[in-house]
């Protein structure tokens, strides 16, 4: 069975930053997934749930309606590690060239006084948020993007690659 792409990133190496995950053809549209990593994966704690919540709300609620990307917006969402988020544009671009958007929803996280859509009518587990949480890990990770802006190793992943041994076992080697 084929490793998806995902899986193939070295996660001991990888550090916070944004990363293409992949890029799919659909029809003739492209659309590009970006990892969006906000902790360094089995080195630092998992992003707090609530916060990831929190988090989610308002960072998609923020892409939906800035009015430079809001229509090159289909999905901004949690990875099931917590230790970020995809973000999924119409079109293929560069991390790089995505860098000020990204920077901006994050920054923007920090003028905040509410969650957006937290009532039982929008939200499917309404009392899991912290905004707190919330507004610390934005400031965090828009600070650390901010310092980091001149590292490639922000924007390229590093790779994973699956070694196959003369008897045939599949093993990773980073």
């Amino acid at each position: 069975m084929d490793l998806i792409p995902s899986f193939s990133v070295d996660h001991t190496a990888i550090v916070p930053g944004i990363f293409t995950s992949r890029t799919d053809r659909v029809g003739e549209s492209v659309i590009t997934t970006y990892d969006i990593r906000l902790t360094r994966p089995n080195r630092e704690p998992a992003v707090d749930v609530a916060a990831m919540h929190s988090l989610e709300h308002l960072l998609a609620t923020f892409l939906r309606n800035d009015p430079d990307w809001k229509d090159e917006i289909i999905y901004w969402g949690p990875m099931g590690c917590l230790t970020g988020f995809y973000l999924i544009l119409k079109g293929s671009r560069t991390p790089r060239e995505i860098y000020d958007l990204v920077l901006r929803a994050f920054q923007s996280v920090a003028d905040t006084q509410s969650v957006p859509g937290t009532t039982p009518e929008n939200c499917g587990h309404y009392l899991m948020h912290n905004l707190g949480m919330a507004k610390w890990y934005a400031a965090r990770f828009a600070e650390y993007l901010a310092a980091n802006a001149d590292h490639s190793e922000i924007f390229e992943y590093p790779k994973a690659e699956r070694l196959i041994t003369d008897d045939g076992q599949s093993f990773f080697d980073s």
